[in-house]
């Protein structure tokens, strides 16, 4: 599919006021825009199949059939990327155009036209539709199993995790989350609350070393007015705001010893006392945690209550690092690369192979957030239709040179080659092919892949018979 390009979109205009059409084709083109400009809903039927407009600009008043008549024969056309559009009305027609929402319009404006909100709304519209293209896209690039809630992942562990979300959702109890930076602890709290029976409730994020100490107990369970210097009003905290929903506290071992008596209290009978309030009031939160700490450690160092580390343990969640999960880098630069590529307007295909061999070595300490970071990185700098090395960020392509060398080392080491002891090149070569299947596991279809030879002649040259 073709990628809309907001600057050279096709906008077809139907309007049967000349004068009032000219105007609007002249606005439009001035913005780098392609018009066609046509009177009637046959017209524009007409045009719309042999043009094939990303926006039709209509007036609900034409000669003939009228622009919602035209709206719905559109949308009854069997075309796979049917264009958008925007209905022109008068001010004493604003009921049809409600009628033209309901059956598929964008928006509508109404008589008198005012030409800047006019340009506003088609590039809004031509901004949406980049977007949906961009999600089909990476959908169709993507297996139906290898996403789920924004994630992605075809390895086992992913779809284990993802396996356990769904069973996650379906209790009641608080759910701690952990995994290092970077690895989506939050798409992950998102993900389980999307799972769960009321999935449209609030979810609510916050991030507990973002608030300063000293706020962080009026921020969670609210105040009355007077509690303290400053509270003019009484305010509600964010267990309030998150009642019949999920709250995710994030970076969780960052709340002081003091907060976190009470967040226990909390868990074990779901009630909060406002400061200055002299009542509790009962809540109806689901709690997550999350933390890229290690919490037991924590625990043992008396910087995390134990018992609250019991109560959110019932329901752990682990995210692997991207490290632990190497074959999902193919997966995830692929979609990130469409991603980004989109976004600038670029049309790169994919990776150069030895691009692709440094992005599958390299550790990524910083998991899929680094990953992401470096591809919109490499994209912004490719003048090519593929991202090289020389595209990548510096510290991918040293971890890659430095581990090349080591690997060169290892090499000589394995093949015991040295000025004393030269060996046969069939010897070489059987060491060779044995330090390959070591580093892959064993895996002879992967190992003769890498070796560019088939299967049968590397039992061969390693002398073995084909199992």
């Amino acid at each position: 599919m073709a990628q809309t390009d907001i600057k050279n979109a096709k906008i077809l205009l139907v309007e049967d006021d000349q004068g009032l059409g000219e105007l609007l084709q002249e606005e439009v083109e001035d913005s780098g825009m392609m018009t066609q400009l046509v009177a009637t809903a046959e017209d524009a039927l007409a045009t719309v199949k042999s043009w094939e407009p990303d926006i039709v600009v209509s007036d609900l008043r034409l000669p003939g059939a009228d622009g919602l008549t035209l709206l719905q024969q559109i949308r009854s056309e069997d075309t796979e990327h049917p264009p958008d559009f925007l209905m022109i009305t008068a001010f004493g027609t604003v009921g049809k155009a409600v009628e033209s929402l309901k059956a598929g319009a964008e928006d509508f404006l109404t008589k008198p036209l005012d030409f800047e909100h006019f340009k506003l709304s088609i590039d809004r519209v031509l901004e949406k539709r980049r977007l949906r293209e961009e999600v089909n896209e990476i959908k169709n690039f993507i297996g139906e199993s290898d996403t789920f809630h924004g994630m992605y992942g075809r390895s086992r562990p992913m779809q284990t995790l993802f396996q356990r979300i769904k069973q996650v959702a379906k209790a009641d109890g608080p759910v701690l989350i952990t995994g290092e930076s970077g690895t989506g602890k939050e798409l992950v709290a998102r993900a389980i609350h999307a799972e769960t029976e009321a999935p449209d409730s609030p979810f609510l994020a916050v991030n507990c070393a973002g608030i300063p100490e000293h706020l962080l107990e009026s921020e969670f369970f609210g105040h009355t007015k007077g509690a303290f210097t400053g509270a003019g009003q009484s305010r509600q905290g964010i267990f309030a705001e998150a009642e019949g929903g999920t709250l995710l506290l994030d970076e969780i071992s960052e709340m002081p010893l003091s907060l976190q008596a009470k967040l226990l209290r909390m868990l074990q009978d779901g009630k909060i006392r406002p400061i200055g309030s002299n009542r509790e009031q009962q809540v109806n939160v689901r709690v997550f945690a999350a933390t890229n700490c290690n919490i037991e450690q924590e625990v043992k160092d008396g910087n995390f209550r134990e018992d609250l580390f019991y109560r959110l343990e019932t329901l752990p969640l682990h995210i692997p690092p991207l490290r632990e999960r190497q074959e999902d880098i193919d997966l995830l630069a692929g979609i990130f690369l469409k991603k980004h590529a989109y976004s600038a307007r670029k049309q790169i295909k994919g990776f150069t192979a030895a691009a692709q061999e440094m992005l599958n070595t390299y550790r990524f300490p910083g998991n899929v957030r680094e990953l992401e970071n470096s591809i919109e990185r490499a994209v912004t700098f490719c003048q090519e239709q593929e991202i090289s090395p020389e595209d990548l960020p510096p510290r991918i392509r040293k971890s890659f040179e430095q581990k090349s060398a080591d690997t060169d080392s290892q090499l000589v080491k394995t093949l015991q080659i040295n000025d004393e002891s030269l060996l046969p090149l069939e010897e070489v070569e059987r060491r060779y092919i044995q330090h390959v299947l070591d580093r892959v596991d064993g895996n002879k279809k992967k190992a003769a892949s890498i070796l560019n030879i088939g299967r049968r002649t590397l039992y061969r040259r390693l002398g073995q018979s084909e199992e």
